[in-house]
């Protein structure tokens, strides 16, 4: 098994979020990335550095006027006669949520404050100075872990961060700024006709979703919160099912709040029969931790013992399956967490 990760993507080191109405502390931490790399220590899995692949692979999913945005916006902040340390909104602006629509075109202003309200989707997305550096490097290592598939490799993991799963094609939301998980999977279609993207995060992977909404191709499963009492709130119901040539090539499982272990297995297998029904011939698996029960974001009680039992089922797949890392956010439980997941990962594939 290959991993990947660039250490580049531990200098973004985001100061402040919002949650509850009260600015606090980053849970997306740089020390995460440190945990995971030791678990593939204990694995006996050294990560490679993946190459510098530029915008190439972003942009196939990206707006160009969007990450014109983001690789700027720092320097242009720090311009401003007046400024804070990062790069936060102060405005948003309406947008209906079309389905049938990819994005929307670019901000009809070049005005910093206008194009960051229109750009950043809420206040857990701060651009400092070295944001954009990690960003990118955590779309080489999502590129490189789907180069891997590509070349042959039945199982593969891309040790992202930042994340990506929230991030829409044109806006940045939920500690998200590339969307890691769709750029792996728009690159596993350059050899595979049916891919799949299953989202095992306790957040819905809305972004994901949204990109691919009106494809048949990539068929997208989130296993979630239920957003009626989770965010994105906005998103991830059962009745959402694609739109277009998409219709039916999008689900969404919610789990109910205060759930455990079972609950959130259960998801997890209905995810795979999905999978399976569809005749995906390769996945990306979009692995966060934030279901864990002492996670500062959880609302659910699942154990480290589930994410071993997950690996297990996904071993039964006998597709090529690429792990792209999301969320998950209590330093002291994340390594165990992925140890368990790999090492049935693999014992089972």
């Amino acid at each position: 098994m290959r991993a990947f990760y660039h250490p580049d993507q531990a200098i973004h080191n985001p100061l402040q979020f919002m949650r509850y109405g009260r600015i606090c502390e980053a849970n997306d931490v740089p020390a995460r990335t440190e945990e995971l790399l030791k678990a593939l220590a204990r694995l006996g899995i050294k990560p490679e550095q993946p190459q510098d692949y530029g915008r190439g692979p972003a942009e196939k999913i990206h707006a160009v006027h969007y990450l014109d945005y983001l690789e700027t916006a720092y320097g242009r902040w720090i311009d401003l006669p007046e400024h804070g340390p990062e790069v936060l909104p102060n405005t948003f602006p309406y947008w209906n949520g079309d389905p049938s629509r990819d994005m929307r075109p670019p901000c009809p202003t070049d005005q910093l404050l206008a194009q960051t309200g229109y750009y950043l989707g809420d206040l857990a997305v701060p651009i400092g100075e070295h944001t954009w550096q990690s960003v990118l490097r955590s779309s080489h290592t999502a590129t490189a872990g789907a180069d891997a598939l590509l070349d042959g490799e039945t199982l593969a993991y891309a040790l992202c961060r930042p994340s990506g799963h929230h991030c829409r094609v044109d806006r940045a939301s939920g500690f998200c700024y590339m969307n890691n998980s769709a750029i792996a999977a728009q690159r596993l279609r350059e050899k595979f006709a049916k891919v799949a993207v299953l989202d095992i995060d306790a957040h819905h992977g809305d972004g994901t979703q949204e990109i691919f909404y009106r494809r048949s191709d990539v068929l997208t499963v989130s296993v979630h919160v239920d957003p009626d009492h989770y965010n994105p709130f906005f998103t991830g119901r059962v009745h959402e099912t694609g739109h277009g040539d998409g219709e039916g090539y999008n689900l969404n499982i919610p789990l109910a709040p205060h759930s455990g272990n079972d609950t959130f297995l259960d998801g997890v297998q209905r995810g795979i029969d999905a999978v399976k029904a569809y005749g995906a011939e390769a996945l990306v698996l979009a692995l966060g931790y934030d279901t864990h029960v002492e996670d500062p974001l959880s609302m659910v009680k699942v154990t480290t013992e589930a994410f071993s039992a997950a690996g297990r089922k996904l071993g039964d797949l006998n597709i090529p399956v690429l792990v792209v890392q999301e969320g998950g956010y209590q330093v002291s439980v994340i390594g165990a967490c992925l140890e368990g997941f790999l090492r049935e990962l693999q014992s089972g594939a």
